[in-house]
Order: C-alpha cells, then sequence, then structure tokens
C-alpha cells in the first residue's frame, strides 16, 4: 500500500495494518512516547495543578485587586479635597469684605448675626485684645492660593 501522509509532518506518516489504516503522527513533535523503546513519563495530576493554577490566579488577582482599590481610595480623597476647596472658594466669594487679599495668607470667614450674612476678615478669634465681637461667629480658617482658589485651614494641625 503506498504511504500516505495525513498528519503532514515530514517525519510522519500513515500505515495500513490489513484493511485498517492507522494514522501515525510526527515523532519529533509529540511530547508523549510513541513507541515502547520511548522514555516513560507519568500522568500529571490535573485536577492538583488546575486547583493550584486557580489559587495563584486568585492571589494575584487579588493583590492587583487590593493595589487598585488602594489607587481608588487615594483618588477619591483628592476628589474630596477638590470638591471641599471648590465649596470654600465659593463660601469666600459670596462673603463681605474690605481690604485687599494677597496670596498665600490666611483669613477667617465669620458668620455676622446681626446682619445675617458671612464675611471676610483678618482678625482670628484669638486675635482680639477686648475679646471677639460678640455678632460674630467663627466659621473657618482659611488661605488664598496661586490658582486663585480658597483653601480650608484645619484648625487641628
Amino acid at each position: 500500500m503506498e504511504e500516505s501522509n495525513s498528519a503532514k509532518g515530514r517525519d510522519s506518516f500513515d500505515i495500513a495494518t490489513g484493511n485498517t489504516l492507522v494514522h501515525f503522527f510526527n515523532r519529533n513533535v509529540t511530547p508523549y512516547a510513541t513507541s515502547t523503546l520511548g522514555p516513560t513519563f507519568d500522568l500529571v495530576p490535573v485536577e492538583k495543578q488546575k486547583d493550584l493554577m486557580i489559587n495563584h490566579a486568585r492571589m494575584y488577582a487579588q493583590q492587583e485587586y487590593d493595589r487598585i482599590m488602594e489607587l481608588v481610595a487615594v483618588l477619591q480623597k483628592q476628589a474630596e479635597d477638590i470638591r471641599r476647596r471648590l465649596e470654600v472658594t465659593d463660601m469666600v466669594h459670596a462673603a463681605e469684605y474690605q481690604f485687599q487679599v494677597v496670596m498665600g495668607n490666611c483669613y477667617w470667614l465669620v458668620w455676622h448675626r446681626r446682619y445675617e450674612k458671612t464675611l471676610l476678615v483678618m482678625t482670628g478669634p484669638d486675635e482680639w485684645n477686648t475679646g471677639v465681637p460678640e455678632d460674630y461667629e467663627y466659621l473657618t480658617q482659611v488661605r488664598y492660593m496661586g490658582d486663585h482658589t480658597w483653601l480650608e485651614i484645619d484648625s487641628e494641625s
């Protein structure tokens, strides 16, 4: 019978035994023994290997997820800080004041009870010689920033 090559390899061939066509494959590229003279190999414990692979995949994916969530938390904090900065900037621009503001200087936002309006003042609650005016309710301390926004100064720092 004529040799055919259904496996399409240089060293592969098909052979007929009796009326049966036996398909052979390229012995040079298979990782498995193709004759009794070939090296022996043990079966791979596939389920155990799958379990190890999925555990590793989950561990690394969880590490990446945690790292990304840490970055998200930082970005959320920055976004909240910017939102608060814009709120304070709006409060200052809505306030009344009668002086020239200087970038980098600190001022105070005050609620004036009698006139029911917000004021921007230079004098803090601890800087009065005769005591804080009774109509003043100090809201927060602010700093005029170089980008023309107002930053709320944390009273605890």
